[in-house]
């Protein structure tokens, strides 16, 4: 979304950059964590649970992922 990555896959995981209200939010559910490696987070973002992938609960948070990117300047190119 103008040059902001929204969601990304790490291996398996899917991670989602999401508000902080709404990181707080998906980390309280079972299966969620840091996306990225272990000893090296993305700040910002979070990993789906494995069990909403493809269900119309991981489609919200998809969604609230990309709204939440859309907010932001656009990225200017290096």
């Amino acid at each position: 979304m103008n040059g902001n990555l929204f969601m990304g896959l790490f291996g398996a995981d899917i991670g989602l950059k999401l508000t902080p209200g709404d990181a707080a939010a998906l980390m309280a559910v079972e299966g969620a964590g840091p996306f990225g490696p272990a000893g090296r987070p993305m700040g910002g973002y979070v990993s789906m649970p494995p069990a909403m992938v493809g269900s119309a609960e991981g489609r919200s948070w998809i969604d609230r992922a990309l709204g939440n990117v859309a907010t932001l300047p656009p990225k200017k190119p290096r």
